[in-house]
């Protein structure tokens, strides 16, 4: 994965994480891109707006791209490394690669998906950091509910 291209995709993401935070949620983001580059789906975690412990960003972002023939070649970006539940999806759809914005906040499942055939590459992007590192420390309960302890 080019990581230039990497970064330029990652914005998406940032840019859904700032709108759930916004919107009074938890900031993460994410994007799926086809393997022609084109952008199929994007959003944000949803699950303190819609009530819905299971509206995760990269489930947002599968959703909103729709139904797609195959997911070969596809590739999720995520402003953190995707959770059990998400890293689930991946495999389960074959979503070929996922560009991780930051593992430093929380450590999901991105080494078993590696350990599974999906190419991960994790960009320790700064601002994707800072905004969860003071997103937990703002709202720590917040946090432990969805994902945390």
């Amino acid at each position: 994965m080019d990581e230039r291209q990497a970064l330029a995709w990652l914005a998406t993401a940032v840019e859904e994480a700032r709108a759930g935070l916004a919107e009074g949620g938890i900031p993460i983001g994410a994007a799926l891109y086809g393997p022609d580059g084109a952008l199929l789906g994007r959003g944000h975690n949803r699950r303190v707006q819609d009530g819905d412990p299971s509206a995760h960003a990269e489930t947002a972002a599968f959703r909103a791209a729709g139904r797609q023939r195959t997911y070969r070649g596809t590739t999720m970006v995520t402003t953190l490394s995707p959770c059990w539940y998400c890293s689930g999806l991946v495999r389960q759809f074959g979503i070929s690669r996922v560009v991780v914005g930051e593992a430093r906040t929380f450590h999901g499942g991105h080494d078993w998906l590696a350990a599974h055939g999906v190419e991960i590459l994790v960009v320790d992007d700064a601002e994707c950091a800072a905004m969860m590192r003071s997103f937990v420390e703002d709202q720590p309960d917040l946090w432990n509910e969805d994902i945390g302890d």
